[in-house]
């Protein structure tokens, strides 16, 4: 079987998302089958080619509220319009200024900002998640950074994890399947890249995205 092929799109500045899937990368070449290319924006109004998604597997998502129009906004949307894979991290849920629907219409999310500046969100297993592949391997874990307003999620999405920050409960991590499948997680704090658990749950979501089982090679 051949190595799957991963389209990493990096330009959430925030959260040094460049740095970030870097260990993302170097994790799954040491516990996956997969192949990495890494699309950097360097900045909101970066024009990146996104012909690299022409030949993807899946796309991992880590951008925020870039401005990118035109034909690379077009050849994005079709990508997705295309049903093929699609994972998000953090503030994918507004990766691309011009086109916030991507949430709604591919992760089945409704981000609506956050809760301020916790320093952890508690993550456990959602009701009903036992056996699912992509928490296989996954335990209970502290993450890092404020709590994300996700909800109302769509009826087709499938909550896996939810998050607790004080009095504040949100499902942090699900899965939404239409065309395609895509799987999102609103973590993704520097120091979650640090956490065994959120690489192995990125890790699982990946391989899940495309129909392969979430074993480590």
């Amino acid at each position: 079987m051949s190595d799957i092929r991963i389209v990493m799109l990096s330009g959430s500045f925030e959260y040094d998302s460049e740095e970030s899937l870097i260990i993302l990368r170097d994790f799954l070449l040491a516990n996956a089958a997969v192949q990495c290319e890494l699309v950097i924006f360097q900045t909101e109004e970066d024009p990146v080619s996104l012909a690299p998604l022409d030949d993807a597997d899946v796309v991992l998502v880590f951008t925020r509220r870039l401005l990118t129009s035109g034909t690379e906004l077009a050849r994005f949307q079709r990508y997705c319009t295309d049903g093929r894979p699609v994972v998000g991290l953090r503030t994918a849920s507004h990766a691309f200024q011009h086109w916030l629907e991507f949430d709604g219409q591919v992760l089945g999310g409704s981000y609506e900002g956050h809760y301020g500046s916790g320093e952890t969100t508690k993550v456990e297993f959602a009701p009903g998640t036992e056996g699912h592949p992509i928490l296989e391997g996954v335990e209970p874990f502290d993450a890092y950074g404020s709590l994300y307003r996700n909800t109302p999620l769509a009826d087709d999405t499938c909550p896996l994890l939810l998050g607790t920050e004080g009095e504040h409960h949100e499902p942090v991590a699900w899965t939404c399947e239409r065309a395609g499948r895509a799987f999102y997680t609103s973590l993704g704090h520097q120091k979650d890249f640090w956490e065994l658990d959120f690489l192995r749950l990125v890790q699982n979501g990946i391989l899940w995205s495309v129909g392969q089982p979430s074993t480590a090679r």
